[in-house]
C-alpha cells in the first residue's frame, strides 16, 4: 500500500488541478517561495558585495536555502501526516501535488488573452498576456500578443505541467516542491541582465539541469499528441529536430518548436525585455499567420501532452509493481 499512496495522491492532485485551477484566495506554497526568494535576495545583497564572485556566492546561498527550506518543510509535513494515518498523508500529499501543477491555470490565463482578442480589445489582451510572459508587451501588435501566448503555453507545458508531474511521479510531492522551488528561483532571478547575471547564474543552471529530460519527454509526447489532434504531426517532428536548439536555454525551445511545427506558424524572434531589445532566432516556418484560435489549439495540445505523459507514468508504475509482485 505504501507504494501506491504517492500515486493515489498524484492522481487526486491532477484531478483537483483540472477542476479547480489556482484560486487566488487559496494559499499557494509557490507564493511563499517567492516571498522567501525576495527576502533572501535582499539579505545576501546586503551582507555580500558587488563583485562577481560575491554575487555568485550569494546566489548559491539563496538557491540552497530556498530549495532546502521548501523541500525540507514538505518532507516534514508529509512525514507527520503519514504518521497520523495513510488517509491524512494521502490527503496532504494530494493537495501539494495539486498545487505544484499549473495546467488549468495556464488555460485560464491564456484564455483571458484569447477572449480579449476576440473582443478586439488589444490593450486588454496586452495586459493579460503581460501576466503570463516575462517580456515587455506595450509594443506588441495582435500577432505579437498571439505569438507570446502560444510561446508561454507551449514552453510551460514542460516547465509548469510535465516536469513537476515527472518529479512527483518519481519522488512524490516533495519532489514536486523541490522542482517548483528551483523553477521559481529561475523565473525570479535567472536573468542575464546587469542585476542578475551573477546572482542568478547558479539557479538558472540548476533549472536547466532539472528540466533537461522533462523538456525532451514533453516535446516527444507533444509530437504524438499533435497527430491525435489532427495537427501537422510530421511538421512538428521536422521543426523540433531543426529548431529545438534555437534558444539561449537548452530546454525552452523544445516544446515551442513542436508547437510551431504542429500549428504551421513561426514563433520567437526579437523581443523586448525591461526596455531592451534582444535579438532571437525564429522558430518554425511562416506557412500561415497566427490567429487567436491558435491559442485554444495550443491549450488542447498541452492537455494532450499531459494525457500521454500521465498514461505512460501510471502504466509504467503498474507494470513495475506487477513485475515486483511476480518476483
Amino acid at each position: 500500500m505504501e507504494y501506491w499512496c504517492h500515486l493515489i495522491a498524484l492522481g487526486i492532485g491532477m484531478i483537483l488541478d483540472l477542476i479547480l485551477g489556482d484560486p487566488y484566495s487559496f494559499y499557494h506554497p509557490v507564493r511563499t517561495m517567492g516571498k522567501l526568494i525576495g527576502w533572501l535576495e535582499t539579505k545576501v545583497r546586503s551582507y555580500g558585495g558587488k563583485s562577481e564572485k560575491k554575487e555568485y556566492a550569494g546566489g548559491v546561498i539563496l538557491v540552497l536555502l530556498t530549495v532546502g527550506i521548501s523541500t525540507g518543510a514538505a518532507i516534514l509535513l508529509l512525514s507527520l501526516a503519514y504518521t497520523v494515518n495513510k488517509t491524512a498523508g494521502i490527503a496532504l500529499e494530494a493537495v501539494l501535488c495539486y498545487q505544484m501543477m499549473a495546467a488549468k491555470c495556464l488555460q485560464v490565463e491564456s484564455m483571458k488573452v484569447y477572449d480579449a482578442l476576440c473582443g478586439r480589445d488589444l490593450e486588454k489582451s496586452r495586459y493579460f498576456v503581460s501576466m503570463i510572459v516575462g517580456r515587455d508587451t506595450e509594443r506588441l501588435d495582435e500577432q505579437g500578443v498571439i505569438r507570446a501566448s502560444i510561446e508561454t503555453v507551449s514552453e510551460n507545458t514542460s516547465d509548469g505541467v510535465i516536469a513537476p508531474l515527472i518529479f512527483m511521479a518519481v519522488f512524490g510531492a516533495a519532489g514536486g516542491v523541490f522542482y517548483k522551488a528551483v523553477n521559481t528561483i529561475d523565473s525570479m532571478i535567472g536573468y542575464k541582465d546587469e542585476k542578475y547575471k551573477n546572482m542568478g547564474r547558479f539557479g538558472a543552471k540548476l533549472d536547466d539541469i532539472c528540466n533537461f529530460l522533462p523538456a525532451r519527454i514533453s516535446a516527444l509526447a507533444m509530437i504524438v499528441a499533435s497527430f491525435f489532434m489532427r495537427l501537422d504531426g510530421k511538421n512538428a517532428w521536422k521543426i523540433w529536430r531543426r529548431d529545438r536548439g534555437k534558444h539561449d536555454s537548452p530546454n525552452s525551445a523544445q516544446t515551442e518548436a513542436v508547437c510551431a511545427g504542429a500549428l504551421q506558424v513561426r514563433l520567437a524572434g526579437d523581443a523586448w525585455y525591461f526596455g531592451k531589445l534582444y535579438k532571437k532566432e525564429y522558430i518554425g516556418d511562416d506557412i500561415r499567420p497566427v490567429q487567436p484560435e491558435d491559442i485554444r489549439k495550443t491549450i488542447w495540445l498541452m492537455y494532450g501532452t499531459l494525457a500521454i505523459c500521465s498514461a505512460i507514468i501510471f502504466l509504467f508504475h503498474i507494470m513495475v509493481y506487477t513485475l515486483t509482485c511476480m518476483v
